[in-house]
Order: C-alpha cells, then structure tokens, then sequence
C-alpha cells in the first residue's frame, strides 16, 4: 500500500476469480462510490482511491473486507458492499465483515442477509427455538425464514419444513374457488411456494411435498398437531387472533424451531379483532429461547421505491393517531 495525502493504491493481492470481487460490470466499486465520496480507478492489478483522508481510509477497509470474502469465494453483489460500508461508517459495530453465504440457489445464486437488520434476523434463528420477526412488506422476513429452513433440512437439523398461513382475504373477498381443498388453499398459500421455488428445483419441491418432507398448509389444519424435529415457519401472523397464536405457538415439539413472520400495518383481520401478533412483545419479551426482531423501511430489498413507499404509510399513520 502506497499513502498519498487524499489517496491511497489498494493492491488486488491473491484474487483468482474478477468477477467475485468487482462484480458484472464493475457494479460493486459502483455501489461503493455512491455509498462513500471517493472515486475508484482500476489499473491492472490495483484499485486507485481519490478523496478526503477520511472517506479514502473508509473505502480502502470496506474494499479489504470486499477482498478477502472474494478470496474466500463469496460471489459479491452491490448488497454486500452496501451492509460492509454501513458497518465500516457505523460506530457500534467492532469488526467489517460480509456475512456468510447461508444457502446457493438451485440457480447457482448465493443468498446472504442483505442489511444489518436481517444479519440480526437470521443470528436470532440460529440462536432461539422461537423467533418472531416484525416488520414491513419486502424486508425478506417469509424469504429468510425459508431459507434457514431449507438449510436446516439439508444439515439434516430437522427431518421436515412445515409453513403455515391464516387464510385470510386481503381486503377483498374472492368468492367460491372451485376445486379440491388443494387448490382452494392455493391462492392463501402460493407466497410459500414461490419462495421454496427460488431455493429448490420444481421437481423437488413436489418430491420433498409428496412425501411430507415439505408441508405447506393452512393455519386451521395445525389445532391438535404436536410438531416434533421440524422448522415450523407461521407467515402473515398479523392476521392471527390471540387464540389461533396461541394455539399455534403450543404445537412446537421436541427437536423443532418456529419461526412467526408479520407485518402489524397489514392486518386484514375484521373490524375489531385485535391480532394476536400484536401481543407479542408483551407476552414473550425477556423469555429465553425466545426473540423478537423489528425490521424497518431500512431493511426493504425489493425495489427501492418500496422503502419510500412504507415510509410514507408510515408518516401518514402517524400524522393520524
């Protein structure tokens, strides 16, 4: 490393494989100049970095944190960069790293936590039995919770996937559905699949189904059920009253996890039901084994319009109480 006052030469040290490191089209170093005001120069094997002193020491430790996850063999998406400088200008976090790639897509695609929130969300399922996670609509709540139990199930840490659902209509009434009590479900249910469906080939997914290794049902099938040596995920539980939680939650058997995911500004429950999820914080706050996880417009990984547009529901809500 060379030090100029403003600059500084980053060396390219060890890296076999480019694309893990800059990412397609040099997007990586993109996101990095728009997250810390510095200018990146690629010249053969270096990185030249232009800016104050302090912004250029930020950038040189979030591109050393970005070189030693591509050596390791993480494919680095503009995500990564964005959590890693997040934590290098924080000031509560000891160390900068980029969090381990928790499954591969049958796509090939790595899947990691993707803000601080969901770095917390995930460590919390690792660590207690009963996990509630709380927060808007595209924080990766459902999604992550597959994920972990996909992993699960392929570390052989539980011998089956359970995903439930309320069946509730959201806002608008859909009528008689014709069919079996399959596909009359389906529509309640469909979400689960399709994020089982970003991680595992269709053809498994109906495999793993088959033969109950995966079991998508509704909330109503789960009175009276003892569930032993699975990972039980409950989604849209804002939409669960304080029976039906409970009833829920006591299903948990020896060897399994549970995971409840929900948003408390969607709640499509009748007019003066009050949703058992809300009741959550109160009822279990301080019990071991158990954790609540709030994420926020800031942990939002769909388009990042969504994040302004919960922001502005949030505001409005407010404005209103």
């Amino acid at each position: 490393m060379s030090d100029i006052k403003g600059a500084r030469t980053f060396e390219l040290e060890g890296l076999g494989d480019h694309l893990r490191f800059f990412g397609q089209f040099d997007r990586n170093l993109t996101a990095l100049e728009s997250l810390i005001p510095v200018t990146l120069r690629v010249e053969g094997n270096q990185i030249e970095i232009a800016g104050e002193i302090e912004a250029v020491r930020h950038a040189e430790r979030v591109l050393g944190t970005m070189l030693s996850a591509a050596r390791s063999g993480k494919l680095l998406t503009p995500d990564d960069v964005k959590l890693a400088a997040e934590q290098e200008l924080g000031d509560h976090l000891p160390a900068v790293t980029i969090p381990a790639t928790l499954y591969v897509t049958h796509r090939g695609q790595e899947v990691r936590p993707r803000t601080r929130g969901q770095r917390r969300y995930v460590e919390q399922i690792e660590n207690n039995t009963l996990t509630f996670a709380i927060g808007p609509a595209g924080t990766g709540k459902t999604f992550l919770a597959i994920v972990m139990a996909v992993r699960a199930l392929r570390q052989h840490a539980v011998s089956r996937i359970v995903l439930s659902r309320p069946a509730v209509e959201a806002g608008e009434k859909l009528g008689f559905l014709p069919g079996d009590l399959a596909a009359k479900v389906d529509p309640y249910l469909r979400p689960l699949f399709d994020a089982l469906g970003e991680l595992i080939d269709a053809s498994v997914v109906q495999k793993y189904i088959e033969r109950s290794v995966i079991e998508v049902a509704p909330l109503a099938y789960m009175r009276g059920r003892t569930l032993s040596d699975a990972f039980v995920i409950l989604d849209e539980a804002q939409n669960t009253t304080h029976e039906q939680l409970k009833m829920f939650l006591t299903r948990l058997g020896n060897g399994s996890r549970m995971v409840v995911t929900g948003d408390a500004t969607q709640i499509d429950l009748p007019r003066g039901t009050r949703s058992g999820l809300l009741e959550a914080e109160r009822l279990f706050k301080g019990i071991p084994g158990v954790a609540l996880v709030q994420l926020d417009e800031g942990d939002v990984v769909r388009h990042p319009l969504v994040s302004r547009i919960v922001e502005a529901y949030r505001r409005d809500d407010l404005a209103t109480e």
